[in-house]
């Protein structure tokens, strides 16, 4: 399974992992800043815009080791959401390869436990996978909405990912499967404590997929050299609602005051 795979920039090495459903032009608001500090390397997840699928590749450390092939040999990493659970798997299992970890919109498991209140219903997943084997598109459409429901610019951030996604070709329906697959079923929870590298997770405030009371499990896990923080305002794509904040939290934390 080949990823597809874009470099641009200049700097230290920048991988970045969008999410379920989407591809590399999501990042396209912070590609002119990021590109003056960074050299960066976007991919596509399997079966996403420009990647083949293998449907032999069911597990989320097969879709990271396919991440890993085509990355840098040693990065800062930036994944959204499924994106993010990504580059942590990546860390996870090869930390030797990544530098600092930016999780946007990310948690170590999508789906509500009875001691993990803090995420998605795991019914709302199941209805998704139902819906998605009768009409993949629609399915898309209506996820794309949830990502910014409560956003306080929420028109135009959807607006902007209906563009993104638009500009690469559409997702094969299988990872789409596959992808709602890992959503449901990834914990990464028991992990966290091998953490080796610095992370920082960024949430956004409103958001309804990865709420932002998840900060409080987050702290209260003690993960090594992690940093939590909120967008005011923001839902699923803070970077897209709020690119400033954004790029200002994110810049702060891949470029220590002391680098």
């Amino acid at each position: 399974m080949t990823l597809w795979s874009r470099t641009l920039g200049r700097g230290p090495e920048l991988v970045l992992v969008h999410g379920w459903g989407m591809n590399s032009a999501v990042w396209t608001p912070l590609l002119a800043p990021l590109s003056r500090r960074f050299r960066l390397t976007l991919l596509e997840l399997p079966g996403h815009g420009g990647s083949d699928y293998d449907p032999a590749a069911r597990s989320l450390a097969d879709w990271a080791a396919a991440c890993l092939e085509v990355a840098p040999p040693r990065a800062h990493w930036l994944g959204w959401s499924l994106g993010g659970q990504l580059a942590l798997q990546a860390a996870l299992d090869q930390p030797g390869r990544v530098d600092r970890l930016v999780l946007v919109a990310g948690t170590p498991r999508f789906v509500q436990d009875r001691d993990w209140p803090h995420a998605m219903d795991r019914q709302v997943l199941r209805q998704f996978g139902r819906a998605l084997r009768r009409n993949h598109a629609q399915t898309l459409e209506r996820f794309l909405s949830l990502q910014v429901q409560g956003d306080e610019s929420a028109r135009e951030t959807l607006r902007l990912l209906r563009q993104e996604l638009g500009q690469r070709p559409p997702p094969d329906h299988r990872a789409l499967e596959q992808g709602l697959e890992l959503l449901t079923g990834s914990d990464l929870r028991p992990l966290l404590g091998d953490l080796s590298v610095p992370s920082l997770w960024l949430l956004g405030e409103r958001d309804t997929l990865v709420p932002a009371v998840l900060a409080t499990s987050l702290e209260s896990m003690a993960i090594p050299g992690a940093r939590v923080r909120s967008v005011a305002g923001a839902a699923h794509a803070p970077f897209l609602s709020h690119p400033r904040q954004s790029l200002e939290l994110l810049q702060d934390f891949l470029v220590p005051a002391d680098g």
